[in-house]
């Protein structure tokens, strides 16, 4: 797909701050899969301010001889919430021949839908739907990108790397934080980290924007707090055969 550097305009500053943390245990899950010891190398791609990067570097070997090290090969590669703005299948299929016999290719992301909620540990959660009503307020009924629109995804994930070398890959989970709170700041920040919601589209309204979410929140809870739950964290592991 055309790149477009909008996507994100003005949203680096909110991501760190604004976005849910994935699970305390994805590294162990990830080690224990794919036999990680502290060795080979790891190209995250998309990686934002490099929160994906940052947790999974120590089961790697250093970057100091970049950029010898960009083409590979890999023993893994991640997509933290990135995948989905690249043309998959052909994009799976050049990151096949950058990995090495039995590394793989990595999908991190959220997953709340089917997935069992914690009980509440007493804070009311995020009202989403309603700041969703909101974003629509003010950039109408369809999703913005960058310049354009929401992109629409022709196949699954799942779907699109079943159809390449790597095959249907392996969908496992590991424990999402149960009892994560959120200021307001952060929930105003995590709208503001979305590409659909990023500050640039709002233009001249961006303030506008943030205080009515600010006061639909303060309303929802004088202390200011929220209980999040974005899902467990779901890991999408393609392997490639061991050569």
């Amino acid at each position: 797909m055309r790149y477009d550097p909008s996507f994100y305009d003005g949203a680096a500053v909110h991501y760190r701050y604004g976005r849910p943390a994935y699970s305390p245990r994805l590294e162990a899950l990830l080690a224990e899969e794919l036999g990680l010891d502290g060795t080979g190398r790891l190209l995250d791609v998309g990686c934002g301010p490099g929160i994906l990067t940052v947790r999974l570097a120590r089961l790697f070997e250093g970057a100091e001889d970049l950029p010898a090290v960009a083409p590979g090969p890999y023993r893994l590669v991640t997509f933290g919430q990135s995948f989905y703005w690249t043309d998959e299948v052909p994009v799976a299929e050049a990151v096949y021949d950058m990995v090495e016999p039995g590394g793989a290719l990595v999908l991190v992301g959220h997953k709340a839908k089917g997935r069992a909620v914690p009980p509440s540990p007493g804070a009311p959660r995020i009202p989403h739907d309603e700041i969703e009503e909101l974003v629509r307020k003010y950039l109408g009924p369809t999703r913005r990108a960058g310049e354009g629109t929401t992109r629409v995804q022709a196949l699954s994930l799942q779907d699109a790397l079943a159809s390449t070398r790597f095959g249907a890959p392996r969908v496992i989970f590991a424990p999402g934080i149960p009892d994560l709170m959120r200021d307001i700041e952060s929930v105003v920040s995590g709208y503001f980290s979305m590409s659909y919601a990023a500050p640039h589209l709002f233009g001249d309204h961006v303030e506008e924007f943030a205080d009515e979410v600010r006061e639909l929140l303060r309303g929802r809870s004088p202390e200011g707090v929220f209980w999040d739950w974005p899902g467990d964290t779901e890991v999408m592991l393609a392997r490639k055969l061991p050569g």
